[in-house]
C-alpha cells in the first residue's frame, strides 16, 4: 500500500532562487532516498507543504534517516523552518 509524508514550512521570504533550489536541489535528494514522487505546494505568500509519496511504509520508514538530514539542511541553508509533519498509509487516490 503506498504510503506519504506531508511537512509544512515556512519561510521568511519567497523568491525565484528559493524555489529553483527546492525544484533542482532538494527534489532530487528526496527522490534519492526512494521517494516516488515529490511535490512542494505553496499554501499561502511565506508557506508551502512538501507531499513526499513512497511505493510502501518500509520504503518511507528506510527513508527516513536521510529524510531528517535533507530536511535539517534545508533549514540551514534556507530562511525557513518545518512546523509539522504527518505520515500516513494512503487509502484513497484518483
Amino acid at each position: 500500500m503506498a504510503f506519504s509524508t506531508i511537512s509544512h514550512w515556512n519561510t521568511t521570504e519567497w523568491t525565484d532562487a528559493l524555489e529553483a533550489i527546492a525544484r533542482d536541489k532538494f527534489v532530487p535528494l528526496i527522490m534519492s532516498v526512494g521517494a516516488k514522487r515529490v511535490q512542494m505546494v505553496r499554501t499561502s505568500e511565506n508557506s508551502f507543504t512538501v507531499i513526499t509519496e513512497y511505493s510502501d511504509e518500509k520504503s518511507a520508514e528506510a527513508a527516513q534517516t536521510k529524510i531528517a538530514e535533507i530536511r535539517a539542511q534545508a533549514a540551514e541553508e534556507l530562511p525557513m523552518t518545518m512546523e509539522s509533519a504527518h505520515s500516513g498509509a494512503v487509502f484513497a487516490n484518483g
